[in-house]
């Protein structure tokens, strides 16, 4: 079965859930790598709400004249680990509604010097006069030596912007800093506009065995200059890749455009992306005068930075949507599958639900929800109001004949005077913490939530569940995803992802949750009603 509540600890629960199923966007498609791997799979096991190119790491999205444009890294010659192939080119796709998608050919490939050895990790940049342009990186030879690079649409006219011409001035920017790891320059953001009215850029790079955003300035955006300083660095891990820098008004949910004026009063975000597993990001100011991204707070150990995400999401990416006024977040997580499965499969990897992302009122915290487009995807509804659940129960949603739907619940704590005490030193790795306080586990308040993806025995489930810790100032909420029993399949990776959240009860007895489930993905989106 689809989904059910669950209760198990001593004090009851009100559930209020509302369940939509969903029908299949008509374009959301895959590549099959061969006949064989079609018949293999079939299409119960592809995502229905996912952008599901065959391979990998997001690049540089954006929306030109009407259309969304979708590129990605991917990997022509089957679904293996790119960083063991050395042909990586960006795959394009477009849409006009960030759900249906038309798939073209690749967009970039690697054929001259400074790409020869792939096309990795950039973005896309539209200058003055409706020029569109990206920048992206190249490597030059097996030992990964990196190097930033330049294309332009050939045919503006063509509203697919198919064929891409590379520029001949290729490679724009070289590795010539002294302590940089030239092995570990990459990923360049979309660009912006400083107060000279030159544009500027930043690449991760380690540097001196620290991570840094290098900055490069540029008049016309084929031709750049390092600047001495790093936009930010840190010592706190030794590379950053995927870096994301936008700007947000606290409290707006609209986006800033960075090729235009930003408004007083805006902050800026500088989105990071280490160790393979975590997109954290900082708060902060743009220093004008010194060119410089100040953080709001300074964080030495780097695990308790804040994520964009606390589950399988990765190398995201944000890109400003001109047509709504909002900037849009995508990233790309991978599947639980072995390698085998995926060469079975003929895929690797997914996109994550395009996001509205946007800045609190209080200028602390990013906050997101799927874009508006996914609600098209919904069908006849299921609604069940004031639940109450005791410790034990269960409550099977029954009537949902889809393999996805889209999930809304709210729960109402009757009481909060058993809370558990908050330990600090858990926000250090909460994951351990949800593997070691399961959902079979009780405690004062938690754990409640969501069973998904049941079997009629339950030996096979993923739970979503929450529990309500005390700490000296406020309560702290610990939410996980815990997918160890998803599957009796050997050979899997079945992680338990969680996240701590500061949550004020005084006020508000009520966290809502959004679940978007599919058959190969589950997205999660909280929501603290305050």
């Amino acid at each position: 079965w689809l989904a059910g509540l669950a209760c198990m600890f001593s004090t009851s629960i009100v559930f209020q859930i509302l369940v939509r199923p969903c029908s299949n966007g008509e374009g959301v498609f895959f590549y099959p790598q061969s006949p064989k791997a079609r018949s293999i799979v079939g299409k119960r096991y592809r995502t229905d709400y996912h952008f599901q190119p065959p391979k990998n790491w997001i690049n540089g999205s954006m929306y030109y004249n009407g259309v969304y444009h979708e590129f990605y890294q991917y990997n022509p010659n089957g679904s293996y680990n790119p960083n063991i192939s050395y042909n990586i080119v960006w795959g394009h796709s477009v849409s006009m509604d960030l759900i249906n998608w038309i798939n073209l050919e690749p967009a970039i490939e690697p054929d001259t010097p400074s790409d020869i050895s792939g096309c990795w990790t950039g973005s896309a940049t539209i200058l003055s006069g409706d020029q569109p342009i990206i920048i992206y990186t190249g490597l030059l030879d097996i030992q990964k030596h990196q190097v930033q690079n330049i294309a332009l649409p050939k045919n503006r006219s063509d509203p697919y912007l198919r064929e891409w011409t590379k520029a001949h001035n290729n490679p724009v920017i070289q590795p010539v800093v002294p302590g940089l790891n030239s092995s570990q320059f990459r990923d360049p953001t979309t660009g912006w506009i400083g107060p000279d009215g030159l544009w500027r850029i930043a690449v991760g790079a380690e540097l001196n065995g620290y991570s840094a955003a290098l900055l490069y300035k540029s008049e016309d955006f084929l031709n750049w200059t390092r600047v001495e300083h790093p936009l930010y660095s840190s010592n706190s891990s030794n590379m950053w890749e995927c870096l994301d820098f936008f700007a947000v008004l606290p409290g707006s949910g609209g986006g800033l455009d960075l090729s235009s004026a930003i408004p007083n009063g805006a902050k800026h975000v500088l989105k990071v992306s280490m160790n393979c597993t975590d997109d954290m990001y900082m708060i902060g100011v743009y220093d004008l005068k010194r060119d410089a991204f100040v953080p709001d707070t300074v964080l030495d150990d780097s695990r308790l930075w804040p994520r964009i995400d606390y589950g399988n999401f990765y190398a995201s990416k944000s890109f400003f949507d001109s047509k709504h006024g909002r900037r849009i977040i995508w990233a790309w997580s991978s599947e639980t599958d072995s390698s085998s499965d995926d060469v079975a499969k003929g895929w690797a990897g997914i996109h994550s639900i395009p996001r509205t992302i946007w800045l609190d009122s209080h200028g602390k915290q990013l906050l997101q929800w799927p874009v508006e487009e996914i609600e098209s995807l919904r069908t006849n509804e299921i609604n069940h109001q004031a639940l109450e659940l005791k410790k034990g129960d269960l409550f099977e949603i029954k009537g949902i004949e889809t393999l996805q739907a889209d999930v809304e619940i709210d729960f109402e704590l009757t009481s909060i005077n058993d809370a558990d005490p908050f330990d600090p030193s858990w926000l250090f790795d909460t994951e351990k913490h949800c593997r070691e306080a399961g959902a079979s586990v009780h405690g004062g308040i938690g754990p409640f939530g969501f069973v998904i993806l049941a079997s009629d025995n339950m030996e096979e489930h993923t739970d979503v569940h929450f529990r309500v810790y005390k700490s000296q100032q406020n309560y702290m909420v610990l939410m996980c995803s815990d997918l160890r029993r998803s599957s009796l399949r050997p050979g899997l990776y079945t992680p338990a992802y969680g996240g701590f959240f500061e949550f004020d009860f005084e006020k508000e007895r009520k966290i809502s949750l959004r679940t978007l489930v599919s058959w190969e993905a589950l997205s999660f989106i909280l929501l603290f009603t305050a």
